[in-house]
Protein backbone atom coordinates (compact mmCIF):
# COMPACT_ATOMS: atom_id res chain seq x y z
CA UNK A 1 0.00 0.00 0.00
CA UNK A 2 1.19 3.52 -0.75
CA UNK A 3 3.07 5.36 1.51
CA UNK A 4 2.50 9.39 2.62
CA UNK A 5 4.53 12.00 5.13
CA UNK A 6 2.87 14.66 6.95
CA UNK A 7 5.08 17.31 7.82
CA UNK A 8 3.70 19.62 10.51
CA UNK A 9 5.33 23.02 10.44
CA UNK A 10 3.64 23.77 13.86
CA UNK A 11 5.47 20.71 15.65
CA UNK A 12 8.94 21.28 14.74
CA UNK A 13 11.41 23.23 16.71
CA UNK A 14 14.26 23.01 14.27
CA UNK A 15 16.55 20.25 16.28
CA UNK A 16 17.60 18.98 12.48
CA UNK A 17 17.35 15.53 13.67
CA UNK A 18 15.63 14.97 10.67
CA UNK A 19 18.42 15.98 8.86
CA UNK A 20 21.09 14.56 10.84
CA UNK A 21 18.87 11.05 10.82
CA UNK A 22 19.05 11.43 7.01
CA UNK A 23 22.92 11.76 6.65
CA UNK A 24 23.70 8.84 9.35
CA UNK A 25 21.38 6.23 7.61
CA UNK A 26 22.65 7.17 4.15
CA UNK A 27 26.45 7.21 5.24
CA UNK A 28 26.05 10.77 3.37
CA UNK A 29 29.51 12.93 4.14
CA UNK A 30 29.31 16.14 5.12
CA UNK A 31 30.03 19.42 3.12
CA UNK A 32 32.10 22.31 3.66
CA UNK A 33 29.78 24.88 5.22
CA UNK A 34 29.85 28.85 5.61
CA UNK A 35 28.17 31.51 7.80
CA UNK A 36 25.62 32.61 5.73
CA UNK A 37 23.54 34.89 8.73
CA UNK A 38 21.57 32.28 9.76
CA UNK A 39 21.31 29.52 12.00
CA UNK A 40 20.16 26.98 8.79
CA UNK A 41 23.16 24.99 7.91
CA UNK A 42 23.94 23.94 4.99
CA UNK A 43 22.65 26.61 3.10
CA UNK A 44 20.33 24.61 0.77
CA UNK A 45 20.22 20.70 -0.31
CA UNK A 46 23.00 19.08 -2.34
CA UNK A 47 24.21 15.98 -3.39
CA UNK A 48 24.66 14.38 -0.27
CA UNK A 49 22.12 16.09 1.71
CA UNK A 50 18.77 15.01 1.18
CA UNK A 51 16.81 16.80 3.87
CA UNK A 52 17.81 20.14 5.50
CA UNK A 53 15.57 22.23 7.73
CA UNK A 54 15.06 25.79 6.50
CA UNK A 55 14.87 28.50 8.63
CA UNK A 56 13.49 31.96 8.22
CA UNK A 57 12.52 34.66 10.87
CA UNK A 58 10.63 37.84 10.42
CA UNK A 59 9.56 40.66 13.14
CA UNK A 60 5.85 40.24 14.61
CA UNK A 61 3.58 42.86 16.09
CA UNK A 62 5.03 42.46 19.09
CA UNK A 63 9.07 43.91 17.85
CA UNK A 64 10.10 40.35 18.71
CA UNK A 65 10.92 37.67 15.81
CA UNK A 66 8.75 34.88 14.88
CA UNK A 67 10.29 31.80 13.41
CA UNK A 68 9.09 29.77 10.86
CA UNK A 69 10.93 26.24 10.23
CA UNK A 70 10.94 23.83 7.13
CA UNK A 71 11.71 20.39 7.23
CA UNK A 72 12.20 20.60 3.61
CA UNK A 73 12.73 17.03 0.76
CA UNK A 74 11.34 15.10 -1.76
CA UNK A 75 7.94 15.13 -1.88
CA UNK A 76 7.43 12.48 -3.93
CA UNK A 77 4.98 13.69 -6.04
CA UNK A 78 1.94 10.89 -6.92
CA UNK A 79 2.71 11.98 -10.71
CA UNK A 80 6.44 13.03 -10.93
CA UNK A 81 7.13 15.18 -13.77
CA UNK A 82 11.12 14.08 -13.07
CA UNK A 83 10.35 10.61 -14.18
CA UNK A 84 8.13 11.23 -17.14
CA UNK A 85 10.83 13.85 -18.79
CA UNK A 86 13.73 11.14 -17.68
CA UNK A 87 11.77 8.73 -19.35
CA UNK A 88 12.02 10.19 -22.85
CA UNK A 89 15.94 9.81 -22.43
CA UNK A 90 16.77 7.06 -20.26
CA UNK A 91 13.89 4.62 -19.47
CA UNK A 92 13.31 3.58 -15.78
CA UNK A 93 15.97 5.94 -14.73
CA UNK A 94 13.97 7.24 -12.32
CA UNK A 95 11.34 4.38 -10.54
CA UNK A 96 8.14 4.83 -9.03
CA UNK A 97 8.00 1.16 -6.29
CA UNK A 98 4.88 -0.09 -4.68
CA UNK A 99 5.06 1.93 -1.67
CA UNK A 100 5.17 5.24 -3.83
CA UNK A 101 8.76 6.34 -3.49
CA UNK A 102 10.24 8.33 -6.49
CA UNK A 103 13.41 6.53 -6.41
CA UNK A 104 16.66 7.81 -8.55
CA UNK A 105 18.74 4.80 -9.92
CA UNK A 106 21.93 4.24 -11.08
CA UNK A 107 20.22 5.16 -15.04
CA UNK A 108 20.29 8.73 -13.96
CA UNK A 109 24.10 8.89 -14.67
CA UNK A 110 22.81 7.69 -18.40
CA UNK A 111 21.16 11.00 -18.43
CA UNK A 112 24.16 13.71 -19.51
CA UNK A 113 23.36 16.69 -20.06
CA UNK A 114 19.77 15.71 -20.17
CA UNK A 115 19.80 15.88 -16.25
CA UNK A 116 19.35 19.03 -16.13
CA UNK A 117 15.79 18.44 -17.80
CA UNK A 118 14.90 16.96 -15.18
CA UNK A 119 15.65 18.69 -12.24
CA UNK A 120 14.35 22.02 -13.80
CA UNK A 121 10.96 19.73 -13.98
CA UNK A 122 10.67 19.73 -10.41
CA UNK A 123 8.28 21.99 -9.11
CA UNK A 124 9.98 21.87 -5.52
CA UNK A 125 13.44 22.50 -6.82
CA UNK A 126 14.86 18.96 -5.24
CA UNK A 127 17.10 16.96 -7.21
CA UNK A 128 20.85 17.37 -6.94
CA UNK A 129 23.80 16.44 -9.56
CA UNK A 130 26.27 15.16 -7.81
CA UNK A 131 29.47 16.09 -9.99
CA UNK A 132 31.83 13.25 -9.28
CA UNK A 133 29.27 10.47 -10.05
CA UNK A 134 27.22 12.54 -12.62
CA UNK A 135 24.15 10.77 -10.86
CA UNK A 136 21.11 12.28 -9.76
CA UNK A 137 20.23 12.19 -6.20
CA UNK A 138 17.09 13.23 -3.14
CA UNK A 139 15.49 11.52 -0.46
CA UNK A 140 14.27 7.93 -1.79
CA UNK A 141 11.70 7.53 1.13
CA UNK A 142 14.45 4.87 3.37
CA UNK A 143 12.66 2.54 0.80
CA UNK A 144 14.75 -0.25 2.24
CA UNK A 145 13.73 0.29 5.78
CA UNK A 146 10.17 -0.10 4.74
CA UNK A 147 10.55 -2.71 3.22
CA UNK A 148 11.26 -4.31 6.44
CA UNK A 149 8.95 -2.36 8.20
CA UNK A 150 10.40 -0.05 9.48
CA UNK A 151 10.09 3.94 9.69
CA UNK A 152 12.21 6.24 7.30
CA UNK A 153 14.47 6.96 9.38
CA UNK A 154 13.79 11.03 9.40
CA UNK A 155 10.75 9.91 10.91
CA UNK A 156 12.23 7.90 13.32
CA UNK A 157 14.21 10.72 14.62
CA UNK A 158 11.64 13.08 15.21
CA UNK A 159 11.05 13.67 18.88
CA UNK A 160 7.72 15.85 18.41
CA UNK A 161 5.47 14.48 15.97
CA UNK A 162 6.35 17.05 13.44
CA UNK A 163 6.73 14.18 10.88
CA UNK A 164 4.32 11.23 10.70
CA UNK A 165 4.88 8.47 8.21
CA UNK A 166 1.84 5.78 7.20
CA UNK A 167 -0.82 4.64 4.93
CA UNK A 168 -2.42 7.21 2.49
CA UNK A 169 -5.98 6.98 4.88
CA UNK A 170 -4.22 7.17 8.09
CA UNK A 171 -2.00 9.95 7.34
CA UNK A 172 -4.93 12.27 4.89
CA UNK A 173 -7.31 11.74 8.47
CA UNK A 174 -4.47 12.83 10.60
CA UNK A 175 -3.58 16.13 8.17
CA UNK A 176 -7.05 16.97 8.56
CA UNK A 177 -7.04 16.92 12.06
CA UNK A 178 -3.71 18.89 12.76
CA UNK A 179 -5.40 21.43 10.02
CA UNK A 180 -8.66 21.89 12.21
CA UNK A 181 -6.20 22.07 15.45
CA UNK A 182 -3.81 24.55 13.43
CA UNK A 183 -6.94 26.68 12.36
CA UNK A 184 -8.54 27.01 15.67
CA UNK A 185 -4.93 27.92 16.99
CA UNK A 186 -3.24 30.18 14.29
CA UNK A 187 -6.17 31.20 12.32
CA UNK A 188 -7.56 30.52 8.74
CA UNK A 189 -4.15 30.73 6.89
CA UNK A 190 -3.16 27.35 7.81
CA UNK A 191 -3.33 25.07 4.71
CA UNK A 192 -1.92 21.73 3.60
CA UNK A 193 0.40 21.92 0.93
CA UNK A 194 -0.99 20.03 -2.10
CA UNK A 195 -2.33 16.88 -0.39
CA UNK A 196 -3.88 15.18 -2.95
CA UNK A 197 -0.93 15.87 -5.70
CA UNK A 198 2.14 14.56 -3.07
CA UNK A 199 2.56 11.47 -0.92
CA UNK A 200 4.77 14.79 1.66
CA UNK A 201 1.82 16.54 3.22
CA UNK A 202 3.18 19.70 4.34
CA UNK A 203 1.29 21.98 7.29
CA UNK A 204 2.01 25.25 7.20
CA UNK A 205 0.24 28.35 8.73
CA UNK A 206 1.37 31.19 7.17
CA UNK A 207 2.03 32.42 3.68
CA UNK A 208 3.95 29.65 1.72
CA UNK A 209 6.77 31.65 0.62
CA UNK A 210 7.37 32.51 4.83
CA UNK A 211 8.80 29.30 4.92
CA UNK A 212 10.68 29.49 1.66
CA UNK A 213 11.47 31.98 -0.48
CA UNK A 214 11.59 29.79 -3.68
CA UNK A 215 8.40 28.34 -2.53
CA UNK A 216 5.80 27.53 -5.86
CA UNK A 217 3.67 25.56 -4.73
Amino acid sequence: MPKFFLIDTTRCIACRGCQIACKAWNKLPAGKTRQTGTYENPPDLDAHTYRIVRFREYPDEKNSVKWYFFPEACRHCIDPPCKEVADEYVKDAIIVDKNGAVIFTEKTKLLGKNAEDVIAECPYNIPRLDIETGRLTKCHMCHTRIRQGLEPACVKACSTGALVFGNEMQIKSLSEKRLDQARKKFGNKAQLINPDEVRAIYLIVDEPEKYYEFATY
